[in-house]
């Protein structure tokens, strides 16, 4: 478990460090499109946000954070494939963000993040039931 945060962790840092790069480049240079940069810069802000939560709830042991890993690192992968085609690919950025994708999900579905995770899931169900059992 204590690998995937780590690995969440760094890419909470790289994805602020992102939204930093990009409201520098907006104010010292411009963007030729306006709406685009605002769009981008957006976009960036709430993929921030996403992996901040993503990353405490996993080190909360939240069991939602299983799917939103995923998920983010499924995004991840298709970042990488965009990064090897086009005008302006970038292929060594592209191995890495690839690389990152596929150990995340790795990391994700290992049985010891799975089990911390349900161990969590089912300790919050108990507690719930009890809760909800009157005492006689």
């Amino acid at each position: 478990m204590g690998c995937l945060i780590g690995l969440l962790a760094l890419e909470t840092v790289g994805v602020i460090v992102l939204v930093i790069w990009l409201i520098v480049q907006a104010v010292v240079a411009g963007a030729s499109d306006t709406g685009s940069g605002i769009a981008l810069l957006v976009i960036a802000v709430l993929c921030a946000v996403w992996i901040v939560l993503t990353t405490v709830a996993a080190a909360r042991r939240q069991p939602w954070m299983r799917a939103s890993s995923i998920t983010w690192h499924l995004l991840v992968i298709a970042v990488a494939f965009g990064c090897f085609t086009g005008i302006t690919a970038v292929p060594q950025a592209g191995w890495w963000l690839l690389l990152i994708g596929i150990v995340g999900i790795a990391l994700v579905v290992m049985p010891s993040v799975t089990r911390a995770t349900a161990q969590r899931l089912e300790s919050e169900t108990e507690s719930d039931h009890n809760d909800a059992t009157p005492s006689t």
